[in-house]
C-alpha cells in the first residue's frame, strides 16, 4: 500500500513540473530588466493550496531559483518543519548550471532530518539540506508536497522581487471560504467557482529585482495574507474572522491547564505571605520562576499552541514559551492574582501586526498581569529579563490577550532607553614599555543585563571570544570574568595585556580613548530610504576610563572633546588630566531615544552614527620625557 502511495505521488509531482510550461533554464534567456542588479531571481513559482475539509490541507509547490551571485544563500536552503499536523509527503529537487545543464539531484531520502524538542519529548522533525555551489550563476529547482491535518495557518503568497512567473492558487470549500489581505501589494486575484469549491488565483510576472534595505522590518515584503473563517486543530474548532473568536479557541484550549495540586498551592501562598500588595506578590513569584525553572525550545501540544498542565512543568522544571507562562499563570492564580496569556510575535524588526485582518501571526507567548494603574509584562523564559520589562522583540507591537470572554487585541509597551544602561568604568595601569593591567566594572540593565549574565555562565573560552571579537577588547595574555560581589548584579573584568596602546612611536603611546568597542553602529548609507531603520533596541551607554601614567610619562595630546546630538540621540565625549593622580580621565555617553527611526529622518540618523565613529579614531597620546 505505502508502495502504491509513493508511486502515485512521484506521478503526481512528475505531472506538476510537465505540466509547466518552463523556459530553459540557461541564464541568458533572463530578460535584462529582471536581471539587472539582481542577486536571485524567481526563474518559476506555482504553489496549489487546496483546503478539502476544516482540518484537511494539501499544499504543492514547484519554485525555480536562479542566483546570481553568493551575496545571497537562502535560495540554497531547503527547509520545512513537520509534527504530527504536517507532513512533508514527497521532495524532487534538481541543481543548473549557468547553461542549463543539469548538474545535481536530491530526493527527501537525502534531506538531513533533525528531531525537534531536544530530546525531552518527541514532537516533529525538521527537513533540511544546503545545496552546495560550486560557481554562479546557479539554478536550483524544487517541487513538493506538504499535507495538514490541521488548518489554524494558511500559506501566503510572496511574489518576491525579480520574478519571471509566479502563481498561487488557493481552492476551498464554499461552506469554509477564506480571507484574504493584502500588505504593502495591490494584486487582486481572480476568482471563480463550482457547486462545492470556490478558487482564488494570484499572478504575478517580470518583477524588476528590488534590493532589500538593510535594518528594514521583516513584515514589508509585499505579500498576499490567507486565512480561514472557521478551522480546527486536533479536537478543538475556532473562528477566525474576529480577534475575539481566535482567542476563544486558545482559551478554550487552555482551560483547567493552569491548576496546581494543593500542596503546590499552599506553597506559593506561604512564599508571598510578607507581600505588601499584588505587584510584589508577582515579583517574588517571577524571582521563583527564573531561578527554578528553564526554557526550552521545544513546541509542546497541539501544533506549539496548547500547553502541558502546569503540574508538569512544576515537576519538571522546564517548559517552553507557552509552558513556562501558563505555570506562572497558575502560580499568580494560586494567590489570587490575575493574569493573561498574550500571544505575539517576537522579532525586533517586525511590525505591529495589523488590527484590521485577524489571523495566528504569532510564534510566542508572553504574560499580562492587570493592575489598576498599569499592567506588568513579563517574559517567562529568560532568566536574567529585569521584572516588568519587555525586551526588544516584544515591545512596542500588538499581542492578544487570551481570557474568558476571547482575545483582545492590546499594544504591548515600548522599551525606554533606560530600560537598557551599559555603564563601564576602567582603570588602566600602563608600564613603561606598553604593558599593563585594567580593571572594568559593568553595570547593566535590560539586554545588556542578560548579555552579561550569559557571558558569566559561559565557558573560559567561549567568555575570551566574546570579549574579544564581540565587544572588541584587546587580546589578553591574561584575563578573569567574575561578579563583583555575591549580592551586586555587577560584573567586573580583570586583564593582563602585553600591549596596551594602539601603537608606539619612538617615545609615544598612542591609545584608544576606551578599551573596547564603544560603539558598534556604522549605519548603511542610502540615497533616499524607503523603509523604517530598526535599531535592535533603544539605550544608555557610558563610560568612564581613566588611564594611569607610567613613571616618566607625560600627556602630549588629548581627543578634543565632542557634543552631537538629532532628533533620536545624543552623543558626548570629555578628557582630562589629574596632575595630582597622573592620569588622563575620559567619559562618553551615547543615547538612542527609540528603536524604530522614521524613513524620513534615516538620513539625519546616519550622519549622527558616522560622526560617532569617527570621533571615536580619535587617540591619546603621552610620550617619554
Amino acid at each position: 500500500m505505502k508502495r502504491i502511495i509513493a508511486v502515485t505521488l512521484s506521478a503526481m509531482l512528475a505531472a506538476l513540473a510537465a505540466s509547466a510550461q518552463l523556459p530553459s533554464y540557461d541564464v541568458a534567456t533572463i530578460p535584462d530588466s529582471v536581471k539587472k542588479n539582481a542577486n536571485v531571481i524567481k526563474r518559476y513559482e506555482n504553489t496549489f493550496f487546496e483546503v478539502t475539509a476544516i482540518d484537511r490541507a494539501t499544499e504543492r509547490s514547484h519554485e525555480v531559483y536562479t542566483l546570481m551571485t553568493d551575496k545571497y544563500k537562502g535560495a540554497l536552503n531547503f527547509i520545512k518543519a513537520t509534527d504530527k499536523f504536517s507532513i512533508l509527503e514527497d521532495v524532487d529537487i534538481k541543481v543548473y548550471d549557468a547553461r542549463g545543464k543539469q548538474i545535481n539531484k536530491y530526493r527527501k531520502k537525502d534531506l538531513y532530518m533533525q528531531a525537534s524538542g531536544e530530546g525531552l519529548i518527541e514532537d516533529g522533525n525538521l527537513y533540511m539540506l544546503s545545496i552546495p555551489a560550486a560557481s554562479y550563476p546557479v539554478t536550483v529547482e524544487y517541487i513538493y508536497e506538504m499535507r495538514y491535518k490541521g488548518t489554524l495557518f494558511y500559506p501566503r503568497y510572496v511574489p518576491g522581487h525579480g520574478v519571471l512567473q509566479s502563481t498561487f492558487t488557493a481552492k476551498v470549500p464554499k461552506d469554509l471560504d477564506l480571507r484574504y489581505f493584502e500588505k504593502n501589494i495591490t494584486l487582486p486575484p481572480k476568482v471563480t467557482e463550482d457547486d462545492k469549491f470556490k478558487t482564488y488565483q494570484w499572478t504575478g510576472s517580470n518583477l524588476p529585482y528590488v534590493e532589500q534595505e538593510a535594518g528594514a522590518a521583516l513584515s514589508i515584503t509585499p505579500s498576499i495574507l490567507l486565512a480561514p473563517t472557521r478551522f480546527k486543530m486536533d479536537e478543538y474548532n475556532g473562528d477566525m474572522t474576529t480577534w475575539k473568536g481566535l482567542g476563544a479557541w486558545s482559551y478554550e484550549m487552555h482551560k483547567g491547564l493552569d491548576v496546581l495540586p494543593p500542596n503546590r498551592v499552599a506553597f506559593f501562598k506561604d512564599l508571598v505571605k510578607d507581600a505588601k500588595d499584588d505587584r510584589e506578590k508577582v515579583k517574588i513569584i517571577y524571582d521563583y520562576l527564573q531561578k527554578n525553572c528553564r526554557y526550552v525550545s521545544i513546541q509542546l501540544g497541539i501544533g506549539g499552541w496548547r500547553s502541558l498542565p502546569a503540574g508538569f512543568t512544576d515537576q519538571k522544571k522546564y517548559g517552553d514559551c507557552k509552558g513556562l507562562t501558563n505555570y506562572m499563570q497558575a502560580a499568580l492564580k494560586a494567590v489570587g492574582v490575575k493574569s493573561h496569556a498574550a500571544l505575539i510575535f517576537a522579532a525586533y524588526n517586525m511590525e505591529p501586526i495589523d488590527p484590521r485582518f485577524p489571523m495566528s501571526y504569532f510564534n510566542h507567548v508572553i504574560l499580562c498581569v492587570p493592575q489598576p494603574k498599569d499592567s506588568i509584562w513579563l517574559e517567562c523564559t529568560s532568566k536574567t529579563a529585569d521584572f516588568g520589562v519587555l525586551g526588544s522583540s516584544t515591545e512596542n507591537r500588538n499581542a492578544l490577550l487570551v481570557t474568558e470572554e476571547g482575545g483582545v487585541l492590546v499594544s504591548t509597551p515600548a522599551s525606554k532607553c533606560s530600560n537598557n544602561k551599559f555603564t563601564m568604568s576602567s582603570t588602566i595601569t600602563i608600564q613603561p614599555d606598553g604593558s599593563g593591567k585594567t580593571t572594568s566594572t559593568f553595570s547593566t540593565t535590560g539586554m545588556f543585563r542578560q548579555m552579561m549574565m550569559s557571558l558569566l555562565d559561559a565557558k573560559k573560552d567561549d567568555q575570551k571570544e566574546i570579549i574579544v571579537n564581540n565587544m572588541g577588547f584587546k587580546q589578553p595574555d591574561h584575563f578573569a570574568f567574575n561578579k563583583k560581589d555575591e549580592t551586586s548584579s555587577m560584573t567586573e573584568l580583570d586583564m593582563t595585556l602585553e600591549k596596551v596602546p594602539e601603537f608606539i612611536a619612538g617615545n609615544k603611546m598612542f591609545f584608544s580613548p576606551r578599551l573596547y568597542r564603544f560603539n558598534e553602529y556604522k549605519l548603511p548609507k542610502t540615497e533616499k530610504r524607503k523603509h523604517d531603520y530598526y535599531f535592535h533596541s533603544p539605550f544608555q551607554n557610558s563610560d568612564t576610563t581613566v588611564l594611569q601614567l607610567p613613571e616618566g610619562f607625560v600627556v602630549d595630546a588629548l581627543p578634543r572633546p565632542k557634543q552631537a546630538q538629532c532628533k533620536y540621540a545624543s552623543y558626548t565625549t570629555k578628557y582630562w588630566f589629574d596632575e595630582s593622580k597622573k592620569a588622563i580621565f575620559s567619559t562618553t555617553a551615547l543615547t538612542l531615544d527609540q528603536m524604530r527611526i522614521p524613513a524620513a529622518d534615516y538620513a539625519e540618523v546616519q550622519k549622527f552614527f558616522d560622526e560617532v565613529v569617527q570621533d571615536d579614531a580619535q587617540r591619546i597620546v603621552i610620550r617619554k620625557q
